[in-house]
């Protein structure tokens, strides 16, 4: 078995390689791909010895040559491309960030067997054609974020029908400022918002849980994935976050998936799907005096996820323009352009632009998210 690793120097690419060392012997790391973080790469290099190297940053290239293991041979731009179209690998996980991610999704299916996939961008841009390319490529894929993973694995396990399940909830923690009115947070501060009560998260993710944006995100993934349309999807607060995703049955039961929020759940299960390995960490252990509350989602506190279910979301270009328009919003908030309680100013304004562009293959949706960046670079 081989396996290909997109955004190998990130959390979920050091976390791979972890378990693929402690669990796995028998995989191959063919090949590691970073952006620009030099070090860590050739530090994987020397350890994994995979067949392929690829580094998105040319100014690094000549420091990344004169220090890989023998065997290894650098892709460059180009030739990462040519490779991923005339050659197979077993599984490939994608954990590239950023709405970037989507130019290596095709190739990444065309090109392997099983993908594993962790970018949120990808799926959120990308999702109304990814299950037509995934067809089409005969590629399996995996959702490894844990909300989407406990989904995918409980249908997976019953063999269930979607067409028996009468609703999916999925959980939010509900943030640094849970139960306090949008209102009464006009002065909050960067620092205070991305000051997560459970975890530590890049600031993006941390403002995006603050305003509830990550979780009508992750309803679009779910919509994409699973073919569930919106009316059944919901998002219940549930700040002990354990319970991951609750699914509603015609027949009136429900199951509750909870598991530890640890990344190395879904990903070792990803691994395991073709192997019969042992899993065991003690701080996995089911608890026998195990609280946990759920609530419905106060729009008074979250008016974000009011506006999300107002907006059509059967039209791509929507979705695309909230996605970016909170991206755009969270940044002024950072740089202190904006106050928080007028990011959701900024995401009904750019979700509303008229800007009309096909988006019906990767070319295209890559195209109109530049077109949208340059309309409100010149415009905000």
């Amino acid at each position: 078995m081989n396996i290909n690793l997109y955004g190998s120097t990130g959390v979920i690419g050091k976390l791979t390689l972890k378990l693929l060392s402690n669990y796995f012997p028998n995989y191959k790391i063919n090949l590691l791909c970073a952006k620009s973080n030099l070090k860590t790469l050739v530090n994987q290099c020397q350890i994994h010895q995979p067949n392929y190297v690829y580094l998105d940053n040319p100014n690094k290239i000549n420091q990344l040559k004169s220090n890989l293991p023998k065997k290894t041979r650098i892709l460059y731009k180009n030739d990462l491309l040519d490779y991923l179209e005339n050659s197979k690998s077993d599984m490939s996980i994608l954990a590239v960030s950023g709405y970037q991610s989507l130019k290596y999704l095709e190739p990444i299916l065309k090109n392997s067997k099983q993908m594993g996939i962790v970018s949120k961008e990808a799926i959120v841009s990308g999702g109304h054609i990814l299950k037509k390319l995934s067809k089409k490529y005969q590629c399996e894929i995996f959702p490894l974020d844990s909300e989407h993973y406990s989904i995918f694995s409980h249908f997976n396990k019953i063999n269930l029908k979607q067409s028996n399940v009468k609703k999916i909830n999925l959980t939010a923690s509900g943030g640094p400022f849970y139960k306090k009115k949008f209102k009464s947070l006009t002065n909050v501060s960067f620092s205070q918002a991305i000051k997560h009560p459970k975890w530590k998260m890049g600031y993006k993710n941390s403002i995006d849980s603050a305003t509830l944006v990550n979780k009508c995100l992750e309803l679009i993934e779910a919509h994409y994935l699973f073919d569930i349309s919106y009316h059944n999807l919901d998002i219940l607060i549930h700040p002990e976050s354990l319970v991951h995703s609750i699914i509603e049955y015609t027949n009136y039961t429900s199951n509750l998936i909870y598991f530890y929020n640890d990344m190395k759940i879904p990903i070792f299960n990803f691994l395991n799907n073709k192997e019969n390995i042992n899993f065991y960490e003690k701080k996995f252990t089911f608890p026998r005096n195990l609280n946990i509350s759920l609530e419905i989602v106060d729009h008074e506190v979250y008016p974000v996820f009011k506006y999300f279910k107002s907006i059509d979301k059967t039209i791509p270009q929507n979705i695309i323009k909230f996605n970016i328009g909170n991206q755009f919003a969270v940044d002024l908030f950072k740089e202190k352009k904006i106050k928080y309680v007028e990011i959701i100013q900024l995401i009904k304004e750019i979700t509303s632009l008229k800007l009309v562009s096909d988006v019906n293959n990767i070319d295209n949706i890559l195209n109109y998210h530049d077109i949208l960046f340059e309309y409100i670079k010149s415009n905000y």
